[in-house]
């Protein structure tokens, strides 16, 4: 009877997991993955740059979906919004006291487009109002993105390229760290590394998936209300303000979403456990306020809901450390039975 492999082996899992370099050859190896996520994160910025308006697109709809929404422990204002436009350039928004101008009743839609077209009469020309159906032009009732400035649209684009390029190259790059890394574990550690990994990943896609299709269109209500309350017109924003604000707290969500992993990492490797978990929520709590604050913009809604978020993952994971070493003391127990 063949003799079972060594490699299937349970004492090979500590062994280790490829060669062993000398420190010029890792420098190499370090070299090279360095360069080929860099060629890999160029080239997803081009595509980008060439895709930048489908980014844009992306990019806006929590604004247009944020005209939708209002938030149930502020009042909603029901006066009804004008929105004048002449040819395809928006002129003002003005807030109404009333459904009506004059004579003409303006309905009971809360956002009202009038398009003020030019009519000859005679020699004379006088302009015309028609009222615009809301549907057919959507994303006028929301606040305007604008640039302020002639470099404005070209630094915005290519700050939009650079994050659609991490993300279409990062599966890439990912896969390059881990050929650089990889060799150097343990088998054991490459199980724990690659769970890891996948969990790692799924957490952050779900973190930015929550921030954009159920925190951010809320968010962005907030701050336009706030400014209404503040007696401040809210009607025009800075694309780049814009943009900067809706990426930086996706990324930030997806970040925090990792605290699952870091803390069962640190369980795994005995640094934490069930009882320390426990004993650390009331520090948490203060924690992920701060994590709030660091991971996402400056505006307090953001903040609050990122560390909700953020201490309800930390209330799994102490769920999972306690499953853990309840499964432990178990098969302990179940040892010593067999042993006696």
């Amino acid at each position: 009877m063949a003799e079972p492999s060594e490699e299937l082996q349970p004492e090979n899992e500590d062994g280790e997991g490829g060669a062993v370099k000398s420190f010029l050859e890792h420098l190499e190896d370090l070299r090279w993955m360095l360069i080929k996520s860099l060629a890999a994160t160029l080239a997803g910025m081009m595509v980008c740059l060439f895709a930048v308006n489908h980014l844009v697109a992306i990019l806006t709809w929590p604004l247009l979906r944020a005209e939708h929404r209002h938030l149930v422990f502020m009042p909603e204002n029901t006066n009804t919004v004008l929105h004048l436009r002449l040819g395809s350039k928006w002129l003002e928004s003005i807030e109404l006291g009333s459904n009506r101008i004059g004579s003409l009743n303006l309905g009971t839609n809360r956002h009202v487009t009038v398009q003020l077209e030019p009519v000859a009469a005679g020699t004379n020309t006088f302009l015309a109002m028609r009222m615009v159906a809301a549907d057919a032009d959507e994303g006028s009732n929301g606040p305007q993105l604008v640039y302020m400035g002639p470099s404005a649209p070209f630094l915005s684009a290519l700050h939009l390229a650079f994050f659609g390029g991490l993300i279409l190259a990062s599966p890439f790059v990912l896969y390059f760290i881990g050929q650089f890394v990889m060799p150097a574990l343990k088998i054991v550690e490459k199980k724990y590394f690659l769970r890891a990994f996948w969990f790692g990943t799924v957490l952050f896609l779900a973190g930015v998936a929550v921030a954009y299709f159920v925190i951010m269109p809320p968010a962005l209500k907030f701050a336009e209300l706030t400014a209404q309350l503040m007696g401040i017109s809210s009607q025009i924003w800075k694309a780049e303000d814009y943009f900067g604000f809706v990426v930086k707290f996706m990324l930030g969500m997806g970040l925090g979403f990792e605290l699952p992993v870091v803390l069962l990492a640190l369980v795994k490797i005995g640094l934490l456990n069930y009882a320390k978990l426990k004993s650390m929520r009331r520090y948490m709590i203060v924690g992920n306020l701060i994590l709030g604050a660091l991971l996402t913009t400056p505006e307090p809604f953001t903040q609050v809901i990122m560390a909700v978020a953020l201490q309800m993952l930390f209330e799994v994971a102490v769920w999972i450390a306690w499953y853990w070493e309840r499964q432990k003391k178990q098969r302990e127990a179940g040892n010593a039975a067999m042993d006696v």
